[in-house]
């Protein structure tokens, strides 16, 4: 199986940063994407970010200029650094891993991100 890992998320005031982790294991061949998802309550799952297996990123414009995302390929880890942060970035936050040739998702258990006003 797939496991990832997350960490990283709490409590913060607006304007502070945080940085999320999410470490692959288990049956992985090769990763083609990471990205990070959120989902605000009461409203669907958002993509926010994500990182292709050729370096490529691509941000939601909502967080364009405040959050990164990188990677460590030799820990299957992928990052989300998280700066300048506001209320309505609040959310439980997924990391989610496609592996080449394969359209399944493989989620993180969701780590909570809180920012207060």
């Amino acid at each position: 199986q797939v496991q990832l890992v997350e960490s990283g998320g709490g409590l913060v005031q607006a304007g502070g940063s945080l940085r999320l982790s999410c470490a692959a294991s288990g049956s992985i061949f090769r990763i083609n994407v990471m990205g990070w998802y959120r989902q605000p309550p009461g409203k669907q799952r958002e993509l926010v970010a994500s990182i292709y297996s050729g370096g490529a990123t691509s941000y939601t414009d909502a967080v364009k200029g405040r959050f990164t995302i990188s990677r460590d390929n030799a820990k299957n880890t992928v990052y989300l650094q998280m700066n300048s942060l506001k209320p309505e970035d609040t959310a439980v936050y997924y990391c989610n891993v496609r592996l080449s040739f394969s359209t399944v998702d493989h989620w993180g258990q969701g780590t909570q991100v809180t920012v207060s006003s």
